[in-house]
């Protein structure tokens, strides 16, 4: 009797902390919010490493960066905000942005200076001081006043195909060398003995 009521406990204890843990797996795998990642490049004004301003506080590289945010940068500072798969946008010296974005879209609202968008798997909207909302693809830039730039590489293919073949071609001399030098040895061994 004494041996079926402490089986009974550990039986019970066991599927306690089976249904627990599972349960905390479940709430553990919902999904979080998106965050972007922040690179700043350029020039400090007293030798330290160059900031910008989200949502009013100095930042430097690698900070996360979430929807609903606000970047400033100062003169002669730029910044890179890294949207996961959905994008990559380039903000020039002396501009601000506010930012909102989820897993397949940027909105944005630039109050000054100039964005670019880098690479986008999703779709890049920005809304500028005119009042109006332009969709943007990669290479494409725009500027405050709604002054959109065009792709910065606007050639699909290149001039200097040929490079590539002679590349090709000089691998495929070496190869053919190699093999011709080192096969002196006339025996053949067979993988079956």
């Amino acid at each position: 009797m004494t041996s079926q009521f402490w089986m009974r406990k550990a039986v019970s204890a066991c599927v306690t902390v089976a249904i627990i843990t599972t349960t905390s797996m479940v709430a553990l795998a919902a999904p979080g919010r998106i965050a972007a990642e922040l690179t700043v490049s350029g020039k400090s004004w007293n030798g330290n490493a160059p900031v910008v301003f989200v949502n009013g506080e100095e930042s430097k590289s690698g900070r996360s960066i979430f929807s609903s945010s606000t970047i400033a940068t100062p003169e002669e500072t730029s910044a890179l905000v890294s949207i996961g798969k959905t994008g990559r946008i380039q903000l020039e010296p002396s501009s601000s942005l506010g930012l909102v974005f989820d897993d397949t879209s940027v909105d944005a609202e630039l109050t000054s200076g100039t964005l670019t968008v880098l690479g986008s798997l999703g779709t890049v909207r920005v809304r500028t001081n005119d009042g109006k909302t332009t969709t943007l693809a990669a290479g494409e830039s725009i500027s405050a006043s709604g002054e959109t730039q065009g792709k910065q590489q606007t050639r699909k293919g290149s001039d200097n195909w040929w490079i590539w073949v002679l590349v090709a071609a000089g691998v495929g001399v070496a190869v053919i060398v190699a093999v011709s030098q080192s096969s002196d040895d006339n025996s053949v061994v067979s993988p079956n003995r």
